[in-house]
This record gives structure tokens, sequence and C-alpha cells, in this order.
């Protein structure tokens, strides 16, 4: 039996790295009694995958992992039980089943939505309305937003207009917040600072990393349609 498990992680939490959260929630596994299916072999370990690993020092109400169970108690009652052995900083918020043909969500991961706020003691250089102005000068009406993305390895030409379905500037206790739905996953994978340092490239402003509170908010799957739909919604919720 297939089950896709969602969590929230804030606090200090944001700065444990994806290797430590797997072993975190293989050992929440057994702490929480899940009957949770092992792998066959001379070192049998937790079937666990988990989708679109969040980067060290960012928060998330929407975080993904699969895993395989012998037998299973209902939703309600997973979720409970696991957030009586979770930490400060972790909360699970579902836990639901899937059809046996389905696929990992790692394999899934179409999209993502963003906030990016400035930290406390970080001031914006524009109000929310003068950047939603600039957003849609410099991004949202042009034809193509062309960039040199920069990796370990190499540098290569990349239009992120077809890979930001959505770029808005809205208001929070009088300052701005940038909300972002870029391409997520293997084979077009956009982070949200990057479209934002470029904006600040491209209008001649220094980018400060250590400024900006990344948060995400969601993460997609494609449907049938080609329309985006959150990972959580391809599974069912296991009654009483």
């Amino acid at each position: 039996m297939k089950i896709r498990i969602k969590f929230r992680k804030w606090g200090v939490m944001k700065f444990i790295g994806h290797l430590d959260m797997m072993r975190y929630f293989q050992k929440a596994m057994r702490r929480a009694d899940i009957d949770i299916r092992y792998s066959e072999g001379f070192s049998p370990h937790q079937i666990m995958s988990f989708a679109a690993p969040l980067g060290v020092g960012l928060t998330s109400d929407s975080e993904y992992f699969d895993i395989e169970v012998n037998s299973t108690m209902s939703s309600a009652e997973a979720v409970a039980t696991l957030n009586a052995v979770m930490v400060d900083g972790v909360e699970v918020t579902g836990y639901v089943q899937l059809p046996d043909t389905a696929k990992t969500a790692m394999s899934l991961v179409a999209a993502a939505d963003y906030s990016l706020s400035y930290k406390t003691g970080y001031e914006s250089p524009y109000t929310a309305a003068e950047w939603q102005k600039l957003v849609e000068q410099e991004f949202t009406s042009q034809p193509a937003f062309t960039i040199i993305k920069k990796t370990k390895k190499s540098e290569r030409e990349v239009d992120l207009k077809p890979l930001v379905y959505d770029f808005q500037v809205t208001e929070q206790e009088g300052n701005p917040v940038f909300f972002l739905k870029v391409s997520t996953g293997s084979t077009d994978n956009i982070k949200p600072e990057l479209v934002l340092s470029s904006i600040y490239e491209r209008l001649g402003l220094s980018y400060n990393e250590n400024a900006i509170h990344i948060h995400r908010m969601e993460v997609y799957a494609r449907d049938e349609e080609g329309g985006l739909i959150p990972l959580e919604a391809l599974g069912m919720e296991i009654g009483a």
C-alpha cells in the first residue's frame, strides 16, 4: 500500500538538510509504530522517497514524501500519531493513500509556489506597488527574459519566461512580498531566488540573499489535462 505524507517545516528546523530530514523521518516511523515496508536483500531499508527536497534555510507548508506500508491506521490517526513524536518545527498535515500504480512524488513534481519576503532589519528598495509595476514592465510584459544560468560545471542561456507560471507582488505589514509559481523537477528546475536576483540585476540593484526569507507554499504535479494539481490531491484520505 502506497502512502503520501505532507508536512510543514519552520523555525530552527529550516537549517536541517535533506539527508538529516530523511534520517529523522526514518526514526519517526519507528517511534510512531507505522507499519512501513522494508526493502529486501542483505541491507533492508525503509521504502521512502522525498519529493523536491527543500534547500537549507527555507521554510515550507508543503513538503512531501512517499512510503509503502504493510497495513495502516486511518489518515486522522496517522497524522495524530506522527505528530506526537515530532519535534518543534515539523508538523505532519496530510496522510493519504495512493493508487497501487501511482508514480513517486519525486518523479511527478512539476511546479511549486513560493513567497519571498524581506527579513527583519532589511529594507526593500521599492514599495510593493512600485515592485509590481517594475515586474510587469521588466518581466511579465516582455516576450522573453533571458539570463545566464551558472552551475558548478557549466553556464547556459535560459529564458525564464516559460518557466515562471506566475509572478505577483503583494504587501504584508507594509512590506513587499513576492509570489512566484515556478517550474520544479528534474527537467526544468528554477529556484525562486534566481528569478528575483535576475530582476534585481536587470534593474541595476545589488541582490543580498541574506535579506530574503523564502517560504514554499505548495508543490504540484501535472494532471491528465496538463494543469497543475497539489501532490496531496492525487491520493485519498483513509477513513477510520
